[in-house]
């Protein structure tokens, strides 16, 4: 079943004649979301540095002390 999910098609909504305008705007958010993905790729890409070089630092820096 999962299968027969995966190959299912996405139907556009209308006569299926996007026009320049709609596959401009397709293009850009593409392109944005390209851009986004790849600036938290370079976050988590950081983030595991920082864990790798002092992870126990990084774990005591957020344990609670006391009453906090």
């Amino acid at each position: 079943m999962p299968q027969e999910q995966e190959h299912k098609k996405v139907q556009k909504k209308g006569d299926g004649a996007g026009g320049p305008d709609v596959d401009a705007a397709q293009t850009q958010e593409s392109s944005k979301a390209a851009k986004l993905k790849e600036e938290m790729d370079d976050l988590l890409d950081e983030i595991d540095s920082v864990l790798e070089e002092n992870a126990e630092e990084f774990v005591k820096s957020y344990v609670q002390k006391g009453g906090e």
